[in-house]
């Protein structure tokens, strides 16, 4: 039986029953994949259920406000996949008459679409003859074949792609995809791979080499940048102050508290005396409660937020009213997971 073949007939028999695998609608399929990448399957899938339930059709996608979208979006994280399926979906509206392509060279036109998600849509919807080349394929790819050119190389990319277009079955491309990428996330694992119930052990090189655990190989990242976040918490009765972030940065659009970054990190105490906290927030002083330092880590970057809680007096709050709403109406605002995720212990907080 050939590699292609064993594949697939492993994927018959230990396939998970996931909804999308259901559909050739290359707008479904779209929102899996972009809700399944940096995300694991267990997370994406309560999100997945939700957009198809709020956006339909491409169209719904489409009319929805960029708020809406983000809103739904929160906790998933990377919210730049959202812009971008927002983009996207008008785009559908605009160049394709609202009907989502299905071809590989039409979805590489779209924002946020690569080479991988051109790949897998193409080959579910319409079975185009197009390899994918994810994490889970690398990984099976460089073991069975023993390769230990580095995956995230252009040298490796270009390896391994021509290795995966040469194995792909032109007439269950689809199914093949779906096979390999399948076969990496549930048996030859990142880590503790199930060597033992393997099909694919006899052919192995990795396995009858002993180097499961070196491949693939992978050049070593520049190390995260850190970043220091003191965020001013500031209360007023059932009110609380928020700002929206500007483009350039992370976290475009989402909504947060009265931010200060420092260089190091700074104790509350030092905080309150910097000239940056005396000039934002002038006579404000009375600490009611701290939470953190949180480590938060995104692709490129490590924060460390710590949330200083300050009670404000009615004559601050009357003259800062714009920045204020009502505690209620934060779940309207679409707000990073690391804000969201300290709203929760402010209500229980205050509760108490």
């Amino acid at each position: 039986m050939t590699f292609a073949n064993e594949l697939i007939a492993w994927y018959q028999e230990h396939k998970r029953d996931l909804p999308w695998r259901h559909s050739t609608n290359p707008f479904v399929l779209w929102l899996s994949e972009i809700i399944l990448q940096q995300t694991r399957v267990d997370q994406g899938l309560p999100y997945f259920h939700r957009f198809l339930t709020h956006y339909p059709t491409i169209a719904d996608f489409a009319a929805a406000t960029e708020g809406e979208i983000l809103n739904d979006w929160q906790g998933l994280g990377y919210y730049s996949r959202a812009r971008n399926m927002h983009h996207t979906a008008k785009m559908v509206m605009e160049q394709f008459d609202g009907r989502f392509p299905s071809a590989y060279d039409d979805l590489l036109r779209l924002k946020g679409v690569g080479e991988y998600t051109a790949a897998a849509i193409s080959s579910f919807s319409s079975n185009e003859a197009r390899a994918v080349l994810d994490g889970n394929v690398f990984r099976v790819l460089a073991r069975y074949f023993g390769i230990d050119t580095p995956i995230n190389s252009s040298e490796g990319k270009k390896q391994f792609l021509a290795l995966a277009q040469e194995l792909l079955p032109p007439k269950l491309a689809g199914v093949y995809n779906q096979a390999i990428m399948e076969f990496g996330a549930l048996q030859c694992k990142p880590k503790s791979p199930l060597c033992e119930t393997c099909p694919l052990r006899t052919g192995c090189t990795a396995f009858s080499t002993n180097q499961i655990q070196n491949l693939p190989v992978k050049l070593k990242q520049k190390p995260a940048r850190e970043r220091f976040f003191n965020y001013i918490v500031l209360l007023h009765g059932d009110s609380i102050a928020m700002q929206q972030r500007g483009a350039g940065d992370i976290w475009q659009g989402l909504y947060e508290f009265p931010l200060l970054e420092s260089r190091t990190a700074l104790s509350p105490g030092e905080l309150v005396c910097t000239d940056d906290f005396k000039q934002k927030f002038k006579d404000l002083s009375h600490i009611k409660w701290v939470h953190g330092p949180v480590k938060h880590l995104l692709s490129h970057q490590r924060i460390f937020a710590q949330f200083v809680v300050m009670e404000v007096s009615g004559t601050y709050f009357l003259a800062h009213k714009e920045q204020f709403l009502p505690l209620a109406e934060l779940e309207n605002l679409a707000q990073p997971k690391l804000i969201f995720e300290f709203i929760i212990k402010l209500f229980t907080f205050k509760l108490n």
